[in-house]
């Protein structure tokens, strides 16, 4: 190809991404090690900027995928470069997920790229590109849990092991948060190709709000309830015991 997308500047790794995934390493590794003065802060550094680089892939994933759909115009947008500041809504996408993170201790979807849907064509390449995102997190979350299900989650330093294991409930809530069928989540994205124009046309007046609505959901006892057993389940699935993510949140809210 000789578009523009394709130009190696378009996709060269960003400086950005690079230093935090630097800041994730360094204090990642200084929770391993018990370096730090202050191990709660190296859990913190570690889990904000780790949680970061997550919402960094999720939004390349999107624009990956959309490139090998159709829309071209992702290179030149710098959405290649998995640089923060090049979003269309990096309000959205990164600052709110880790406002929502500090406070409430929850993987929060942020928001997506801009993605031209009208050079995509199929349906199936639509719902694709709206996958693309939430099955990121889906394996970040298999990832860092990998210690754990392959059975050696001793052999980590506690701190760190506490560290990962809130980590992957974040990657695990924002999966699932992300697939529900809500207007402006990635899940109704992968539904709404397949809708018809009418019912596409009732739904999209509400799609600006669907993420707000769902994080009220979130504050309603019983919903939370319900919604964090299931995190809980399939981290236990994965390995992760209550205690060990119980415990990581704790670290993390060092303050």
């Amino acid at each position: 190809m000789t578009t523009a997308a394709t130009r190696h500047s378009d996709r060269r790794i960003s400086p950005v991404f690079l230093g935090i995934v630097a800041v994730a390493a360094v204090a990642g590794w200084a929770a391993w090690s018990g370096f730090a003065e202050q191990p709660r802060v190296a859990v913190f550094l570690f889990v904000t900027a780790a949680w970061v680089v997550s919402l960094c892939l999720h939004e390349y994933a999107h624009a990956r995928t959309a490139l090998h759909s159709g829309d071209v115009t992702v290179g030149a947008k710098g959405y290649l470069t998995l640089n923060p500041m090049r979003y269309t809504h990096a309000l959205l996408s990164i600052v709110l997920p880790v406002a929502f993170l500090i406070m409430g201790g929850i993987g929060l979807p942020g928001g997506a790229v801009f993605i031209e849907r009208g050079r995509i064509r199929g349906r199936r390449r639509h719902s694709m590109v709206s996958a693309a995102g939430p099955l990121t997190n889906v394996v970040f979350a298999v990832v860092c849990t990998a210690p754990f299900w392959l059975g050696s989650p001793d052999g980590m330093p506690g701190d760190f092991r506490y560290a990962l294991a809130f980590l992957a409930l974040l990657q695990v809530t924002a999966a699932i948060l992300n697939f529900l069928p809500v207007p402006g989540l990635d899940g109704y994205g992968v539904l709404e190709p397949w809708l018809s124009p009418k019912v596409k046309r009732q739904v999209e007046p509400y799609a600006p709000f669907g993420l707000l609505f769902v994080f009220a959901l979130l504050w309603v006892p019983s919903v939370n309830a319900v919604f964090f057993d299931a995190v809980h389940a399939i981290l236990r699935v994965l390995g992760v015991s209550d205690f060990d993510a119980f415990w990581g949140r704790e670290l993390y809210r060092f303050w």
